[in-house]
């Protein structure tokens, strides 16, 4: 699968959030192309220790950006709020297995909503939580920081479970997509990519750049060229 890269709006300048959003839309008068998606993250200050917005500023985004939008969901009770997202009109819901109790049960009935089910881990719970619902999903997010703030380091320990899971999904002949989201920059999505990622959430790379798709432009030049069994001529 080609690389994919959706700005997380968590590093955006919230006060202007339609111009930031319009930021890394394709720009039909030069012929650029804009980013995959759009990244947006939810936090309850309860599973994660920071605050920052729920299903209103979701319906925000999705009446303004013709992206494709990303809900990853750090919140407590994901089973309980998670369809609403899906039903708002949300491309992909991720939840955090950690906050499902029923993540199988969530991922169909997201499904059929018509959303794409995501499941997410933490840093420290192991890949093989998952393992035996892996087909259930549509993504699997693996967070290389602790999740719950922008600008945080790389952590280069994910990139073994990576690789565990790009070998798991390659095994069962999976169409799954493995995210990752945390770091992610010029100097670390290369490792990501050669590791097995696909989908790379960036949001200081992207936003604090002059240029936001000059920055979408680079980092997905970047992955392509390091993708997982990519063989340069």
């Amino acid at each position: 699968m080609e690389p994919a890269i959706p700005p997380s709006i968590l590093n955006c300048d919230v006060a202007h959030l339609a111009r930031e959003l319009d930021r890394v839309a394709a720009d039909p008068s030069s012929g650029r192309a804009g980013a995959d998606g759009v990244h947006v993250d939810v936090m309850d200050n309860h599973f994660v220790p920071n605050l920052s917005w729920g299903l209103p500023v979701v319906q925000a985004v999705l009446a303004h950006t013709p992206l494709p939008v990303d809900a990853h969901l750090m919140i407590e009770a994901a089973d309980r709020w998670a369809p609403a997202y899906a039903e708002a009109g949300c491309h992909t819901v991720t939840a955090h297995l950690e906050a499902s109790t029923a993540p199988v049960r969530l991922a169909r009935e997201l499904h059929r909503l018509g959303s794409q089910a995501g499941i997410a881990l933490r840093p420290a719970t192991p890949l093989e939580a998952v393992a035996d619902v892996l087909g259930e999903f549509d993504m699997l997010l693996i967070m290389t920081v602790e999740p719950g703030f922008g600008g945080q380091s790389f952590i280069d320990a994910m990139l073994p479970k990576i690789e565990r899971a790009r070998r798991m999904v390659g095994r069962r002949g999976l169409e799954l997509r493995i995210q990752v989201d945390g770091g992610v920059s010029a100097t670390t999505i290369g490792r990501a990519a050669e590791a097995g990622a696909d989908v790379f959430v960036a949001g200081s790379a992207v936003y604090r750049a002059p240029d936001a798709l000059d920055a979408v432009d680079q980092l997905r030049a970047l992955a392509s060229a390091h993708r997982h069994g990519y063989v340069s001529c």
